[in-house]
């Protein structure tokens, strides 16, 4: 069930008269949104929805155990076979086919058969965020940050369909205490929700789409037919749509929480904005920036064992960050590109560095290091984003994909990056003080003149598929 579709806005519709009916009384209150969210999972594949339950159960399992044993070894162990459970369960979804595919290609090599047989494995939409979802709230048990909490709480927690297929990751600590009594009406920031989803459905539907459509899955799909400048323009063109869809969707995601009384942690900052990687990753999907830090990065050793040993932490981090993204060694590649670039930016500056000392030299030589990744990123195989990287110099004529309104389009909304910060908080102010009537008009519009923008049909969330 996509977002910007008239499924989604009856659904959302009455699920949002519903919430606010049964609000009051919570023993009805946590089924009926439990159901509702297992409808929205369901509604992409009822297949899918016991291995929801079986991560669930696992977890809350686990959790209890290890809030109930008194020892640290027996805790530890308990805590181990269940991110076994949760893990494997990814590993085998996500990661089965690739690894058999890698596998089968070395020993092909060598005059050898595949080793394991290569099957056809469905990944499940989301499975990659209600895991670590799953995973923050065991470890936080386990550190004792968190008390395990109610099944019906852990349930909801990991399938509140605001947040179950893409993002943003958002913890236990953060969404478990506002379980703890009614919401209230009154205190639910409507413009603020309003304001994002508009604001999000503009992004997915007219800015990353038209990208989409007119420059950049042409230009990847066939770069061997194009030339360098469509080329060097349909990757600024997917830096700005990746930023659109997926900051979109999680603005349409936090938007439809809201309405619902909770809040969510913001997931962008104006990214292209930044003066280092690092930066970029302080404002870049932060909520998975912040899970790799505690999570990963840090358990690793973090900082503390010196330089040497930062920066293969930071590596090793980035590339199993890379994968996360998706199975494919394109995506290894990537995080690699991030992990070296954090480690010669501390070998180099140190901490909180940048690439140069002038901000205006240090966001362009950024924003360029992480085109230079994206290229990996969207790119199908090696071979694609060698012909786009070497095209890029030798391939110059015509470019009749770059037009005016793509430039223009790109230009811009980095350009929106750039503005005050505290703009968009201002937009909802003032939208906030406008009457009912008022405020229903603008949006109405908003829609409207987003729907005359937009292409036909709406394609799916680029993050689904991670």
């Amino acid at each position: 069930m996509l977002f910007p579709t008239i499924q989604f806005a009856v659904f959302f519709l009455l699920v949002l008269i519903a919430s606010w009916l049964l609000m009051p009384t919570p023993l009805r209150w946590k089924p009926f949104m439990l159901a509702a969210s297992y409808v929205f999972y369901a509604a992409w594949d009822w297949r899918f929805v016991g291995l929801l339950l079986a991560v669930t159960i696992a977890t809350q399992t686990g959790a209890a155990l290890i809030g109930r044993l008194p020892g640290d070894r027996q805790r530890r162990r308990v805590l181990t076979v269940t991110l076994v459970f949760d893990l494997g369960l990814l590993a085998w979804f996500k990661y089965y086919g690739f690894f058999a595919t890698s596998l089968a290609n070395l020993f092909d090599t060598v005059g050898l058969g595949a080793p394991l047989p290569l099957l056809q494995v469905i990944l499940p939409v989301g499975i990659s965020f209600f895991t670590f979802q799953a995973i923050s709230y065991l470890v936080d048990v386990y550190r004792g940050r968190l008390a395990p909490a109610r099944p019906i709480d852990i349930a909801l927690y990991l399938a509140f369909f605001p947040q179950l297929v893409a993002g943003p990751i958002v913890r236990a600590t953060e969404f478990l205490p506002q379980l703890r009594g009614p919401r209230n009406p009154r205190r639910v920031d409507g413009a603020r929700g309003f304001t994002l989803i508009a604001g999000g459905l503009f992004k997915k539907v007219v800015v990353a789409n038209l990208l989409a459509t007119t420059l950049v899955d042409p230009v990847f799909s066939s770069p061997s037919s194009h030339s360098a400048l469509e080329i060097i323009v349909a990757v600024y063109g997917y830096a700005v749509q990746i930023y659109a869809d997926f900051s979109g969707y999680t603005d349409i995601a936090i938007g439809c929480a809201l309405l619902l009384g909770f809040r969510f942690p913001d997931n962008f900052d104006r990214p292209y904005t930044a003066v280092s990687l690092q930066d970029f990753w302080r404002r870049w999907h932060m909520t998975l920036s912040r899970w790799l830090r505690d999570y990963l990065y840090i358990p690793l050793g973090g900082n503390a064992g010196g330089p040497r040993a930062t920066e293969r932490n930071l590596l090793i981090t980035m590339v199993l960050g890379g994968l996360w993204h998706g199975a494919a060694w394109t995506f290894v590649v990537w995080g690699a590109i991030h992990g070296v670039g954090l480690a010669l930016e501390r070998r180099r500056f140190g901490e909180g560095s940048v690439w140069s000392t002038r901000p205006a030299v240090a966001r362009l030589i950024t924003f360029h290091i992480v085109c230079f990744g994206w290229v990996f990123f969207r790119a199908d195989t090696f071979g694609t984003a060698a012909t786009m990287l070497g095209r890029m110099i030798t391939a110059w004529g015509p470019a009749p994909l770059v037009t005016p309104l793509v430039v223009l389009v790109i230009a811009g909304a980095i350009a929106v990056q750039f503005l005050p910060r505290g703009t968009g908080q201002r937009i909802q102010i003032t939208f906030s003080h406008y009457g009912p009537a008022a405020q229903g008009a603008t949006l109405a519009l908003a829609l409207l003149v987003t729907d005359a923008l937009g292409p036909q049909g709406v394609a799916p969330f680029i993050y689904f598929q991670f």
